[in-house]
């Protein structure tokens, strides 16, 4: 709820940016997230499934993202981005069976986007430094093993607990945009995100999801 109200406070104050914009300019990429922190790897304290402390830790994901920018001056342009992605990783705990982990995320963010120097937010052309806040809904999963299809055909399955979180995030980068015609552009892309709400592992909810984004795309 907190992650909602803050997001809507932020593109609220941003709206009448985009209004006055000049065309935007439109960007979708292709996403490689590296998990660090707590993300990366962190020991829970004991819960109803595993009832001793365990080590959650997920591996590299591949995800996607959408996104609009809006220039408003040569120099600085609003942005606005769709993004998801998935991870797998694994629990372990000293005399139970290895559990299996999904993480999948998706998130609605508000950035501003300043191209200093020679760049051009009104082209989309340079580079760039981008900072803004989102809203994240993501679901946690935890299963035995993967889930399959036996001989027979009937689904199996192995899912033992779910949870589904709704935070607030902070997203922090530098990009830069190749190509210097009136055409599509690629861009290089890295930035890291911060979880900023409902994190506290001792109330048992699910760790910080704090990661490297490196990405490769096209703007229009």
């Amino acid at each position: 709820m907190r992650a909602g109200i803050a997001f809507t406070l932020l593109m609220a104050s941003l709206g009448p940016v985009a209004l006055r914009a000049q065309d935007p300019h439109f960007g979708v990429a292709l996403n490689l997230s590296v998990p660090t922190g707590d993300f990366y790897g962190t020991t829970y304290p004991p819960d109803a499934i595993t009832p001793v402390p365990h080590h959650r830790g997920y591996d590299p994901g591949i995800g996607a993202q959408f996104t609009v920018s809006f220039p408003v001056n040569p120099h600085l342009a609003f942005r606005l981005e769709l993004a998801g992605q998935s991870e797998s990783g694994s629990d372990t705990a000293t005399g139970y069976e290895q559990l299996h982990l999904r993480h999948e995320l998706f998130g609605i963010a508000g950035e501003i986007q300043v191209f200093p120097g020679l760049g051009s937010a009104t082209r989309h052309r340079g580079m760039y430094l981008l900072g803004g806040l989102s809203a994240d809904f993501e679901r946690f999963e935890l299963s035995q093993q993967d889930s399959y299809y036996d001989s027979y055909g009937d689904y199996h399955n192995s899912v033992i607990d779910t949870q589904s979180k709704s935070r607030l995030g902070a997203l922090v980068g530098l990009g830069h945009s190749f190509g210097y015609g009136f055409g599509g552009r690629f861009t290089l892309e890295l930035a890291y995100h911060k979880t900023l709400t409902g994190h506290d592992l001792a109330s048992g909810e699910p760790a910080a999801t704090d990661f490297l984004r490196l990405g490769f795309g096209w703007v229009f």
